[in-house]
Parts: C-alpha cells; sequence; structure tokens
C-alpha cells in the first residue's frame, strides 16, 4: 500500500461487485433547507458524507505528514519536488496502513494550481519491477507510468491540474491530466536483495521533476495563492471527531466537484460541509454534536458489515476497491473500504492483495497459534513482476518488529528458501523460531492478533479472472 501503500486485500474477482451501489448513496434523505435540518436528517448526511470523505480526509493525513509538517517523524520535504527513500519500510513507518516492504518509495506531493509538472523517469534495466502511481485527493488511481503500462525505456510525461488548458509539449512522452488541484504520484522500484541497494538508488537519481515553464526553459508563470493547511487529525481523531468534517470542508476546495456527484455534494452542504461551507465542529449544540457522531459510528457499522459479509469472505477485495472512478461506479463504501484497509492500493491490472486474518477453519490469526502457509510446485502466485507475503500486526495493520527483522517473504527469496520433497514451499508463520531447519522459511508473528497480506505485482490473467486461488494459512 505505500506507501505507498496499501494502503491490502482478498482477491475475488469472479464474484465481482463492482456495480454494486453503497446504501450511503442509495438511501441518502433528498436535501433539506440548511435552516430547518433535523438531528435526524444531520445524522443521516453526516453518515453519507463520512463514507464519502473518509478516503479524502486520510489522505491528506499523510499528505499533511509528508509534505507539511516539518516535526513530523514521516516529513519527506516540499511540494513539486521528488523525495527518494532509499531502503524499504520498517515498523518504524507508521503513517500508511500495510505499507509494502518490497519495493524503495519515491514520492511527489503534486501542486498543480500554477502549472504542470514534467516527471523524467530514466531507462530502467528489463528485469526489474518499477511503477508510478498516480493518486488524486479522491483517492482514485488515475494513470500510471511504470514496466506494466509504458515500460522500461524511460520518458518524460507532464502532470496537469484540472484547469490546465494546454498542448502537449515537444519531448513529452505524454500528458497525464489530475482531477484535482492537488495529487500525489508513489514510486516503486523493486529491490532483489540487500545488495541490490546501490543500484536501486542510482535509478532514484535518475527519477527528476520540474515545473513546466522550467522545462520549457520559459519565465515561470504567477505562483498560486499559499495553502493555510489546517492541522491533519489522528487516525484514532478521524474516527469519531466531528472534527472529520472540517478537514473534509478543507480538502474539498482542491477536489472540484465530479459532474456524477452534485447531488450528493449538494446534500452534504445542507449540513454545511462544503468548500466554504458553514460547517464548524467547534459550535456544534450537544443535540447536533450527537447526531454527527452517531452519522460518523454507522458509517464504521456499514463498513463493519461489509468486512464480515463480503471482505472476510472473499466475495470482494481489493479489485473492487482500487481504481479509477469509472471503476468504483460510484461506490463510495468499497472506495472507503480500500483506505481504511489500505490506502493507496494499486488497481488490479497493476496489482492484487489477497488478504488473510483468520485461518483456513475461519478462526482468528493469533500469535498464540503456529500456522503454514503451502505453495503447490505448480501453484506459485502467477505474476509478470514478483509476489511478496507480509506480516501486520492487527488491527493497526502496521509491519512487526522481530527478532530476525523478517517482515515477509517474497519470490526474490525462492532460492534461499527450503522447498518440499514435491518442488513446493511450505512457509511457517508463527511467533517462534520452527528449527534451524525451517528457519529459512519462516515469517515472525506478534504475540497478538495479526494478518496477512500477499501481493501479485503485474498479476497474470489466472490470478486476474480467479483461476488462481491464493492458499489460506492453515494451523498446525
Amino acid at each position: 500500500m505505500a506507501l505507498g501503500v496499501v494502503a491490502a486485500l482478498i482477491v475475488a474477482l469472479a464474484a465481482c461487485t463492482k456495480s454494486e451501489k453503497p446504501e450511503a448513496v442509495s438511501s441518502a434523505p433528498p436535501p433539506p433547507s440548511a435552516s430547518v435540518i433535523t438531528p435526524e436528517q444531520a445524522r443521516a448526511v453526516a453518515k453519507e458524507a463520512y463514507v464519502y470523505g473518509f478516503p479524502m480526509v486520510d489522505d491528506y493525513r499523510v499528505m499533511y505528514s509528508y509534505f507539511v509538517d516539518k516535526n513530523d517523524a514521516g516529513y519527506r520535504g516540499g511540494w513539486n519536488e521528488i523525495h527518494n527513500t532509499a531502503r524499504v519500510f520498517t515498523p518504524a513507518d507508521t503513517a500508511i496502513q500495510t505499507p509494502n516492504s518490497d519495493t524503495p518509495y519515491s514520492v511527489v506531493g503534486a501542486d498543480l494550481r500554477a502549472e504542470p509538472l514534467v516527471l523524467t523517469v530514466p531507462p530502467i534495466d528489463q528485469d526489474r519491477y518499477f511503477s508510478l502511481q498516480f493518486v488524486d485527493l479522491y483517492t482514485y488511481n488515475f494513470a500510471y507510468v511504470g514496466s506494466r503500462t509504458t515500460g522500461n525505456r524511460g520518458g518524460k510525461y507532464l502532470l496537469a491540474g484540472p484547469n490546465w488548458k494546454g498542448d502537449k509539449p515537444e519531448g513529452v512522452n505524454g500528458v497525464i491530466r489530475s482531477d484535482t488541484d492537488l495529487a500525489l504520484v508513489l514510486y516503486r522500484t523493486q529491490l532483489f536483495d540487500p545488495a541490490d541497494i546501490d543500484n536501486v538508488k542510482r535509478i532514484q537519481d535518475g527519477y527528476q521533476v520540474q515545473p513546466l515553464s522550467v522545462y520549457l526553459k520559459q519565465p515561470l508563470p504567477p505562483p498560486a495563492p499559499p495553502i493555510d493547511f489546517v492541522p491533519a487529525l489522528t487516525p484514532d481523531q478521524e474516527r469519531t471527531s466531528p472534527q472529520f468534517f472540517d478537514i473534509l470542508k478543507f480538502v474539498m476546495k482542491f477536489a472540484p466537484t465530479l459532474p456524477a456527484e452534485t447531488e450528493m455534494r449538494n446534500r452534504f452542504a445542507t449540513l454545511g460541509i462544503a468548500p466554504n461551507g458553514s460547517f464548524e465542529a467547534d459550535k456544534l449544540s450537544p443535540e447536533m454534536r450527537t447526531a454527527i457522531q452517531n452519522g460518523m459510528a454507522d458509517a464504521w457499522a456499514e463498513f463493519d458489515a461489509l468486512k464480515r459479509d463480503k471482505v472476510d469472505t472473499g466475495e470482494v477485495g481489493s479489485a473492487q476497491f482500487f481504481g479509477t472512478a469509472d471503476d468504483l461506479k460510484g461506490n463510495y463504501l468499497y472506495r472507503m473500504a480500500g483506505a481504511v484497509l489500505g490506502i493507496y492500493g494499486n488497481t488490479a491490472a497493476e496489482a492484487l492483495y489477497p488478504m488473510f486474518s483468520a485461518d483456513s477453519a475461519g478462526a482468528p490469526l493469533t500469535g498464540a497459534a503456529d500456522y503454514t502457509v503451502h505453495f503447490l510446485a505448480d501453484q506459485l502466485p502467477p505474476v509478470n513482476a514478483f509476489w511478496s507475503l507480509t506480516m501486520y500486526e492487527a488491527p493497526k495493520s502496521l509491519l512487526v518488529a522481530n527478532p530476525i527483522n523478517r517482515y515477509l517473504i517474497n519470490s526474490p527469496m525462492l532460492r534461499q528458501l527450503v522447498p518440499d520433497a514435491d518442488g513446493g514451499y511450505t512457509l511457517y508463520v508463527q511467533r517462534q523460531s520452527p528449527g534451524a531447519e525451517r528457519e529459512p522459511n519462516w515469517l515472525p508473528a506478534p504475540e497478538g492478533p495479526f494478518s496477512l497480506v500477499l501481493r501479485l505485482y503485474w498479476p497474470k490473467p489466472d490470478a486476474l479472472n480467479g483461476t488462481w486461488k491464493a492458499p489460506a494459512p492453515v494451523k498446525t
């Protein structure tokens, strides 16, 4: 999930329900007059706005940490600059849920109000996977550059905001348009093993970002007005504090209303939730504050039901939760699920994320038990790039510190693993070492509950169409 990542999830494309509309949209009341909105109506609007807005507010939390708050441990640097991290993520990286620990990240926080950016990608060796994931403020994945989409030859790509009018400059391979003024570009560069890190650093040094005027050697345009960023909420505050909607109002200023959302955003405006709306959490009456908090709780209850009835059973997963606005077809509950379970997850064609929080018998995974994950010789995850199985502490969905500093087992490690007699591989998922002879195949677990995420980068058709199924952990 990036970040990265993943936000990570169960894939069952054969049971894809992308056309399903979330109840938060279909059952919403007609917009009442702002002067007569009742607590009951406010609760319904707050629920709908929360489901819609959670990914946007959580995305803002990450961007505030990375590009605004210089005192934050996760601060990367300024906007419109490339920021490289020449290492994989560890338990010390806590800004993003379910981060991947396979690919060192680079990141750009793009402010596209004044002018577009030109992103330069160097030529990259053909057997190394890389990708640039373009994410707007709605958390839609609106474009990709990388091994799957554009190849490893290198190139230049222009990233423009919603108000830019211009033609593709000479020497630019393609124009990528964002529907929002602020956007995130997440770069993933595959690391084969620890000794490969210098090669990754050289590739990262070749990633460049320039304002269009600099690329064209022209005078700079007038700068956009400075942004008075509001402090972000913590993940716990996002769940219960009505200030959530103060943040959502702020983010909406940089996320123009999409045509299909006009009526819905008009409903939000009846509660003052609009770019210049009147909503102020600190000025709510006790009755309205309770109604709004109840609406937020209703949204979480709807998410919990989705996770219990469809995610945990494998009916839906990451393939339905991430993609373009057209891919999600207005299903804001699915968009919220993607952000909760692994914000910044990739579109299915780029990566799939089978996720397990229970074993093959349906019991929750816990460090109090031992498990195996077995891949038959001809049933390794079908990918064009690589696969990995990563351990996360629950419910935080963060990497787990352990004595051998191993957070995942991936396909580049296969030559170090001990194969089974039939040529397959058995992975040992448990808190204590399974013994010296099995330790190469050991994925350490925490004391308490945990989940496993299997990542398939650039999945093959058998994974995308559901022919291949990920094996569930088996309690031993």
